[in-house]
């Protein structure tokens, strides 16, 4: 039987989470800051549809990218040569997540009313960032995300020009390899993803690798993009 949690019930063990579907682990509970926080650290995300309870997961395998193993190919770093591209942190978090939820309503629209809310939450106090492509001066692409120490937990990425969301990716994995990061965790493996660089490895592996460096916070980050970091993504 499914665990049905309350507010003040601890989450539990990843272990115990269901082979079909993959990695479903509890329900109920709440999308509060500190719930969510919880559940990163501990391998755990939400993902439900409007009208559903709050579905909690975590599969196995897991879809990971180490920073200093993306791949950018030779089409996108061409593009990112010839395009007139701008980059930025958390600019526009509201219309980033916004943008995701339009493009996640394509297939099965689990960025709900309440995720957006409890996200935004996240981000005012530091914890959720967006990140923004910006072509002509436009934004046309980005992604958010959560950071726990030296993990950067993806959410969803969109592009309203081709390309952009695979910038966006290249860009920050880029910029969190040369903070120090050393995980992206992407969730659920898809073909977008797995073109990027990103790979599959047991949920036991990853545990082991959250509990070691989302404790890690030796170093302050500024959200920021260092100036060379188009040029650097677009060069073999």
């Amino acid at each position: 039987m499914l665990p049905w949690l309350r507010p003040e019930d601890p989450f539990p063990s990843c272990e115990g989470a269901l082979d079909d579907p993959n990695g479903l682990l509890a329900a109920g509970a709440d999308l509060s800051s500190q719930r969510l926080l919880q559940a990163y650290k501990q391998g755990i995300f939400p993902w439900f549809n409007e009208g559903q309870p709050i579905l909690w997961w975590s599969p196995n395998p897991r879809c990971v990218l180490i920073p200093d193993e993306a791949h950018r190919s030779r089409s996108l770093r061409k593009f990112i040569r010839k395009s007139s591209l701008s980059l930025s942190f958390n600019q526009h978090f509201q219309e980033v997540i916004t943008h995701c939820a339009r493009a996640e309503q394509e297939s099965d629209g689990w960025i709900t009313d309440d995720m957006i809310d409890a996200y935004r939450y996240l981000h005012k106090l530091g914890h959720a960032h967006s990140l923004e492509v910006r072509q002509d001066g436009e934004l046309a692409g980005g992604l958010y995300g959560l950071a726990i120490g030296k993990v950067f937990f993806g959410e969803s990425m969109f592009s309203l020009r081709p390309n952009t969301s695979k910038v966006a990716f290249a860009a920050l994995s880029e910029q969190l390899m040369r903070w120090g990061f050393k995980l992206i965790d992407c969730q659920v493996e898809n073909d977008h993803l797995m073109s990027l660089g990103a790979r599959k490895i047991d949920r036991h592996d990853f545990l082991a690798m959250l509990t070691e460096y989302t404790e890690d916070t030796s170093s302050l980050v500024s959200w920021q993009f260092d100036e060379d970091i188009l040029n650097v993504i677009s060069q073999p």
